[in-house]
């Protein structure tokens, strides 16, 4: 996935990814237990899901014989960046300041959370002196 490329995921996409990401090379039927917990899904929509995952370039699919494994071609890393980029452009104009304005004002951080924040600043503003 490169720079220019924006990677957005429903909550059902982002749930199986997930599965991925903790199960590499799982089949069908790992993803379906690994999700249903929080999702009563068919064995069915959730091989749909994955072919279309397959045909976007977000995972790969590896036969053996009759059985299918997939396993994610992006860290979770790489995917939180690229949609949180498209969330700042599309949502916020491209102004992260704007989005961590709303999140403060809306109180959608906690203070412990504020307290990392901090810290990752600090870090940050020394790494660039």
């Amino acid at each position: 996935m490169d720079e220019d490329s924006k990677v957005t995921l429903s909550d059902l996409q982002l749930a199986i990814m997930r599965a991925l990401w903790q199960k590499p090379n799982a089949t069908t039927v790992e993803v379906v237990d690994a999700i249903r917990s929080t999702r009563a899904l068919a064995h069915t929509t959730v091989a749909t899901l994955l072919t279309r995952l397959e045909k976007r370039g977000l995972i790969e699919v590896n036969r053996e014989g009759r059985q299918l494994s997939y396993r994610a071609l992006f860290s979770e890393s790489q995917i939180q960046r690229s949609m949180v980029s498209e969330l700042v452009s599309s949502l916020f104009m491209g102004n992260t300041s704007a989005l961590l304005s709303h999140l403060v004002k809306e109180d959608e951080i906690n203070n412990d959370d504020l307290e990392k924040i901090r810290t990752l600043l600090e870090r940050k503003g020394k790494d660039r002196a």
